[in-house]
């Protein structure tokens, strides 16, 4: 491993062991719908990150969905808004999750919500539910990927001075009036200091990038990271509707509204969630591979988000360690999801399982719906993922 390799791995476990880094997920649930095809038979595994989509499957009604991390603070975050969902008016949730600030978020963790926390998130919010009582930062500016976001705002507001050709972009009802606004303000936008920003290793590191998902964009995305990064964003705002993309706007003004935000923010929802669903939601801090064999029900769809890529480099064993406990617990007619930074995950044709009594590649236990899986992937309103993977294992 070269040096430069190694100070960047530093980092990124730095970031990763030490922080709550998504506040909020960077994964388009509408695409994994469409893809999983849930029933009421079904139990999911899913990354939790923020736990928004763990929330969203939920509302899908399968018999129950495991939200799994080896980040405890991803998962105190999840434990908060089910705590909320169990216990809190709508106004009151949606002023903490949809605000992103309630002026008396101390006074509701602290006589509400904090009972019906494990004791390892009752230690963290203990010290950090302050993270939602300042108007002026929201709680979707805390954490690693929310002080990047912080930092961009300040980039938009006093740098480029931005903000409002920003604003009438995400106000533009169609794709249109957005390609306008986007070529007018682009070559601001795009000055030397944010390309150099976007280009370094603990930039990315902030955003959750890993070394080796960069090292697969730079190899297989014509132009690199940063044009990988350019071509992302001039698609989000300017070839993809805006109107409901709830992802880059919480970043872009630090809160949802009520008409773009995700469907656990929804008052229906969250009355359906409060009422039942999300009894259906348990959180667990462990790896996927540790969960899986901790456990014996079958499990019929997996939801994997980027991480494969975080393994794909030097930690290949552990990536063949952990499909060999997915196919252990897979149902009849499992569906696999997940994503990559890179245009192609190659590595996962070099992963080898047991499988019927003798070594196979677990290629050759994989059946891809590539059509649908790319028909989706182009209407990803997150954009920043490079392939978008649908796979059918038969058990």
């Amino acid at each position: 491993m070269s040096l430069q390799n190694w100070i960047s791995g530093r980092v990124f476990t730095f970031v990763h062991g030490n922080n709550l880094v998504y506040n909020t997920c960077w994964e388009d649930p509408r695409l994994d719908r469409q893809a999983l095809q849930l029933t009421a038979e079904d139990r999911v595994l899913v990354i939790t990150s923020a736990g928004c989509n763990a929330l969203d499957y939920a509302l899908c009604g399968p018999r129950h969905v495991h939200a799994v991390d080896m980040n405890p603070r991803q998962n105190a975050l999840l434990e908060l808004k089910i705590a909320g969902i169990r216990q809190l008016d709508y106004d009151d949730f949606y002023g903490l999750f949809g605000n992103g600030h309630h002026q008396r978020a101390g006074d509701l963790y602290r006589t509400v919500l904090r009972g019906q926390l494990s004791p390892w998130a009752q230690t963290y919010w203990d010290r950090w539910i302050k993270f939602f009582d300042n108007p002026k930062r929201s709680f979707y500016y805390r954490g690693t990927s929310g002080a990047f976001a912080r930092m961009i705002r300040y980039y938009i507001d006093r740098v480029a001075k931005l903000r409002p050709e920003v604003d009438e972009i995400m106000a533009c009802d169609n794709v249109a009036q957005q390609r306008e606004l986007y070529d007018r303000i682009a070559t601001r936008f795009w000055s030397r200091t944010m390309k150099f920003a976007l280009n370094r290793d603990t930039t990315l590191s902030m955003l959750g990038v890993p070394k080796a998902q960069r090292q697969q964009i730079e190899k297989q995305y014509p132009g690199g990271i940063l044009k990988f990064i350019q071509d992302s964003m001039e698609a989000v705002f300017a070839k993809l509707p805006i109107h409901d993309n709830y992802f880059w706007r919480v970043y872009i003004t630090g809160s949802y509204t009520p008409h773009c935000c995700p469907e656990y923010l929804k008052p229906n929802n969250f009355q359906q969630l409060k009422s039942t669903n999300v009894d259906n939601v348990s959180v667990h801090t462990d790896s996927v591979q540790g969960f899986l064999e901790k456990g014996e029900e079958p499990i019929s769809r997996f939801v994997l988000l980027d991480h494969m890529d975080w393994l794909s480099d030097h930690f290949f064993p552990l990536l063949e360690s952990e499909w060999q406990a997915i196919l252990k617990r897979a149902a009849p007619q499992t569906r696999i999801l997940w994503r990559s930074g890179g245009l192609r995950t190659d590595f996962i044709d070099r992963v080898n399982v047991m499988h019927g009594g003798q070594q196979r590649l677990l290629s050759e236990l994989l059946t891809y719906d590539q059509e649908q899986a790319q028909q989706l992937h182009e209407l990803d309103r997150v954009h920043t993922y490079g392939s978008f993977y649908i796979a059918d294992f038969a058990a």
